[in-house]
């Protein structure tokens, strides 16, 4: 049972969904730039998974999912280009398109814990990690209450962060948001609620 803060907690966090891009420029400049025509011309004509395709289609999106985990744009960019680096490397193991797209969903994350656990190694070696400040660019894009939901955010568990990411931001089921993460469909369902709860306590300390 969602508790009284937890209804409001699900609509603010859906509220920052209305908006197709976090920080993220939707410019052909960017596509270009980060697939080259060979790397494109390599995935039409030699995957049995057009990769190409799946780029174009669903890049964005990853890009501002990493993001969220990482909570730098550049930072994100190169986590999702090395997902899909690594999908392009194995598309001949890959003959769906929907367990491709799974297999670069779950790369995304695993290449963000990868950054965020070396950037704890680096805070306990030397000079602290700085999270990025939210540029002006940012600020019109997300609004002060989506800026706040998305601080909130990343004051989660990890796991909850990430289910609550991928069913708000992504829009996945339970099913797929399982599949992603390496979870079951029931624990996804669980760590969601665990998440929105925790949300709301964390946006009603921020109140």
């Amino acid at each position: 049972m969602l508790s009284h803060g937890e209804p409001l907690a699900r609509d603010r966090v859906r509220a920052t969904t209305s908006k197709k891009q976090v920080g993220v420029a939707a410019s052909k400049e960017y596509t270009d730039a980060a697939m080259s025509k060979e790397y494109v011309d390599a995935a039409v004509s030699r995957d049995r998974v057009d990769v190409a395709a799946l780029f174009a289609e669903h890049h964005l999106g990853l890009v501002r999912l990493a993001l969220l985990m990482v909570g730098d744009q550049a930072t994100a960019e190169d986590v999702v280009q090395e997902a899909f680096a690594r999908t392009h490397a194995g598309r001949r193991r890959l003959r769906d398109p929907d367990r491709a797209l799974t297999y670069i969903r779950s790369a995304v994350l695993n290449g963000s814990r990868s950054v965020l656990r070396r950037r704890a190694v680096a805070f306990r070696r030397a000079a602290p990690y700085e999270p990025p400040v939210w540029s002006a660019e940012h600020a019109a894009l997300l609004g002060e209450e989506r800026r706040e939901v998305l601080v909130a955010l990343r004051a989660l568990p990890r796991r909850q962060r990430e289910a609550l990411t991928l069913r708000y931001y992504l829009d996945l089921t339970d099913l797929e948001i399982a599949q992603t993460m390496g979870i079951a469909a029931g624990t996804a369902r669980s760590t969601i609620a665990r998440g929105l709860a925790a949300l709301a306590r964390v946006l009603g300390e921020q109140s």
